[in-house]
């Protein structure tokens, strides 16, 4: 029988997707389930954007550019320019996704073998799309206690070894919802220049960033033209995940064109996703403030209603729609399955994330779920007080303390 490759076997299951067999098992005994483990959010895709692809009058779906099509980079450029980050259509990219903009930033940037730094915990298919590059992960922890700041510049500065090519960020961050600050920024950037690195920027929860703060992005780094790579999506902003739509946005002209042979061996990215995402452009600021309402309200209930129950930690994330919390459980991976395969509370149950899987260290996480507050206020008190049932009678419960 043939062999699967090394690469495959090294491949790492989703985390996030792994449980989904035991989540069907328990919807068919007649169990509902409250998702609160994927980044699937409930709010409605804009308006306008559904309308332009009901309206889209073309006789053949064509390809389109290998980098997108022009008129969408030019309008996309003119939404960068609005938040002050100056870039034209030459410097954008669109992708099939987020996922692509990451994997061809690792392809372009990086040879199999290099290195890239990432505070863990951090988004599960980093790691993936990390293995299919050939390219190592170091990670460089951030901590619960300290509500997941970026660790100081000299822990990531004991980690630069030869192969060390890049560090990479989410901001605001998935999946703690922490927002780095500007003078977090200011403090990768004295690290990236002086070993000429790449900063590979994850930036697609940018609009929601909460209690007055605001997003400061690594494109807005002086001096780092030839250094930043952007990574950006329509996905969670507009509520329409499954367009499958990114950006790739960078000023170094021969990343680039060589991120674009990439883009030309798959041809072009979807052209119904960027009717959506061209037209998602145009979504009028009512929307973004009822969202930004409508997820305030969500959050602040669930940091409460987490904090109160014994044993338990959340921080209050300040951008993204996740937080990862503390539980007094001894096995996360355990804890989520048992969930689905063996607890019910009023026929209820929910579905979470374990933690560790957003951790590239072995061993931790091992306490700790990330909760995605997508679900509209009345389903996420039913899911509180199904997982705070939940915990008074798991067997695998532990005494922590913070």
């Amino acid at each position: 029988m043939p062999q699967i490759s090394q690469r495959g076997n090294e491949m790492p299951a989703s985390p996030i997707r792994k449980l989904v067999p035991f989540a069907e098992i328990a919807k068919q005994k007649g169990r509902k389930v409250y998702h609160l483990n994927i980044g699937q959010p409930d709010i409605k895709t804009p308006e306008a954007a559904m309308l332009a692809v009901k309206n889209w009058d073309v006789k053949v779906v064509e390809y389109s550019h290998s980098a997108g099509h022009l008129s969408y980079r030019q309008k996309l450029s003119q939404y960068y320019k609005g938040i002050d980050i100056s870039v034209d259509e030459n410097e954008i990219m669109i992708t099939t996704g987020g996922s692509e903009a990451i994997t061809f930033a690792f392809l372009a940037c990086l040879n199999p073998g290099d290195e890239v730094i990432i505070p863990e915990p951090f988004y599960a298919n980093y790691n993936g799309f990390a293995t299919a590059a050939g390219v190592k992960v170091i990670p460089i922890t951030s901590t619960i206690e300290n509500n997941f700041a970026l660790p100081p510049v000299e822990e990531f500065k004991a980690l630069i070894g030869p192969r060390t090519k890049g560090i990479v960020i989410c901001n605001p961050n998935n999946p703690t919802g922490y927002l780095y600050s500007k003078q977090e920024l200011q403090s990768l950037r004295e690290i990236v220049l002086e070993n000429d690195m790449y900063l590979f920027s994850d930036e697609v929860y940018r609009e929601f960033v909460y209690d007055g703060e605001t997003h400061f992005s690594a494109m807005q780094l002086e001096g780092m033209e030839s250094n930043v790579i952007l990574m950006d999506s329509v996905s969670k902003r507009y509520s329409a995940c499954g367009v499958r739509i990114g950006a790739f946005i960078t000023k170094n002209k021969e990343v680039m064109a060589t991120a674009m042979k990439f883009a030309q061996a798959r041809l072009s990215p979807p052209s119904y996703g960027q009717v959506i995402g061209e037209a998602a452009l145009d979504t009028p600021k009512q929307y973004f403030d009822e969202v930004y309402q409508e997820y305030i309200e969500r959050r602040d209930y669930m940091v409460e209603a987490l904090n109160k129950m014994q044993g338990v930690y959340c921080p209050t994330p300040k951008g993204a729609f996740y937080t990862v919390v503390r539980l007094p459980i001894n096995d996360s991976g355990q804890f989520a399955q048992w969930l689905l395969e063996e607890f019910a509370y009023e026929n209820q149950t929910v579905m979470v994330a374990p933690a560790d899987g957003f951790y590239s260290t072995a061993g931790l996480g091992k306490n700790e779920v990330r909760i995605a507050y997508v679900l509209k206020i009345e389903d996420l008190k039913s899911a509180m007080k199904v997982l705070e049932e939940a915990l008074k009678v798991y067997p695998g419960r532990t005494i922590l303390s913070l």
